[in-house]
């Protein structure tokens, strides 16, 4: 399988890679000009404002790198790629409302996204009836891909669902396994915010800390809307644990910290892929120092696979960085650019009229190196690259401080 060119994109190509046609509304981001041929529109959903806006507008000016660097190679002869993206601000509701909008658009072919988890299950019956593919960079909770009972029996909900991202079956026991085996810790707090990623997430390391002979110290639940956690850290601080796992994202978990530590428990705060941002950092201060997240993926800084989508994200000068998901939605979105293409090159060079349905069945059979390593998915359309990063704060930024997979 060829290595995908990631041919050098200088600031000159961002004013015409895409093309303006009358058939879909386009990305205010995009400003191309029309150079004939059929357009195919890549939906992008995620929060675009809010709380969470750092890491979806990571996601959707990665998918517009892809979708500009398709078109300056001409990667599907006759096809013109652009996005259309819209904001969910993490409300299930939103990004509900997005995907009848993203299925009612016929130039739709595919959508990379969402963030949330919670948003996705609100997501997948509405692509799943339209035969709409859907590729998320980012969503870790297993039932989404394998069933709510995924534990005991895995069954596979809806064929147009797939991901890029690995699950919490693996990132919450690899932290665990990160923890106790090598961080030496063996009593942790426990915390989730209840939602469906924070809780699944926080589920699952629990079980494997226990497992691997750790102690729990205490449990509690916050709300996703606070910003007082003081009686938590006050137990925490009683509670003699000697670690904080958190499950939820970095506007609670960054303040969480923080409160934790001038409460007086000078212990790391843990976390999944939802605290990995520089915004948690900046929420929690001085104090985040010694902090950890694992997130998806190994660092995409040092992948070699990465280094053409490092310096081309940066010659497009977008103003937002591209946050922990960046290489995994512009992988997301060459993902449908490569179904796209297998479909227009089994139809003579041209999309057929259920150009939907067949692309949504030439995804399972996707494979191709991308940005962040092999891609390609599992029976369950759950990616088969299962590698994991611990990362730490040290001196205002994170570190990677160990890579691997979740030997279970």
């Amino acid at each position: 399988m060829r290595q995908r060119s990631l041919i050098a994109i200088t600031a000159a190509l961002s004013a015409g890679a895409l093309t303006l046609t009358a058939c879909g509304s386009r990305d205010s981001d995009d400003k191309g000009s029309d150079s004939g041929g059929t357009t195919v529109t890549i939906g992008v959903d995620a929060p675009l404002t809010g709380d969470l806006s750092a890491l979806g507008l990571g996601i959707k000016n990665s998918v517009d790198l892809a979708a500009k660097t398709a078109n300056k190679e001409k990667y599907v002869e006759g096809v013109t790629f652009k996005i259309e993206a819209l904001d969910d601000q993490a409300q299930p509701s939103s990004g509900q409302q997005n995907a009848t909008k993203l299925v009612a658009d016929k130039s739709v072919l595919g959508v990379v996204g969402p963030l949330n988890s919670s948003v996705a299950e609100s997501m997948q019956k509405v692509f799943d009836d339209a035969k709409l593919v859907e590729v998320s960079p980012a969503n870790t909770n297993p039932a989404l891909t394998q069933g709510t009972d995924w534990q005991n029996s895995k069954k596979r909900v809806y064929n147009s669902y797939f991901r890029t991202a690995t699950t919490d079956a693996v990132q919450g026991p690899f932290a665990a396994q990160y923890l106790f085996n090598d961080a030496k810790k063996k009593k942790v707090f426990v915390i989730d915010d209840k939602k469906t990623y924070g809780a699944g997430l926080a589920a699952t390391f629990t079980e494997e800390f226990k497992k691997l002979g750790g102690a729990v110290a205490g449990t509690e639940h916050i709300n996703p809307d606070s910003k007082d956690f003081s009686a938590i850290a006050t137990k925490v601080k009683n509670s003699g644990a000697d670690v904080v796992y958190y499950g939820g994202e970095y506007p609670q978990a960054g303040p969480l910290s923080k409160q934790i530590k001038a409460a007086g428990a000078k212990i790391p705060v843990v976390g999944g892929d939802g605290i990995y941002s520089a915004d948690f950092i900046k929420l929690a201060g001085a104090s985040a120092a010694g902090d950890l997240a694992t997130s998806v993926g190994a660092p995409v800084e040092e992948l070699p696979s990465a280094k053409e989508f490092v310096a081309n994200y940066k010659a497009e000068n977008y103003k937002e960085a591209y946050e922990a998901y960046g290489g995994y939605s512009y992988d997301s979105a060459w993902a449908i650019i490569e179904a796209v293409k297998k479909v227009v090159d089994d139809n003579d060079g041209k999309l057929p009229d259920d150009a939907r349905a067949k692309v949504t069945a030439a995804m399972q059979n996707v494979s191709f190196d991308g940005v962040t390593g092999k891609v390609s998915f599992d029976e369950f359309g759950d990616a088969t690259n299962k590698q994991l990063t611990v990362y730490a704060v040290e001196n205002g930024a994170w570190k990677p401080v160990k890579s691997g997979t979740y030997t279970g």
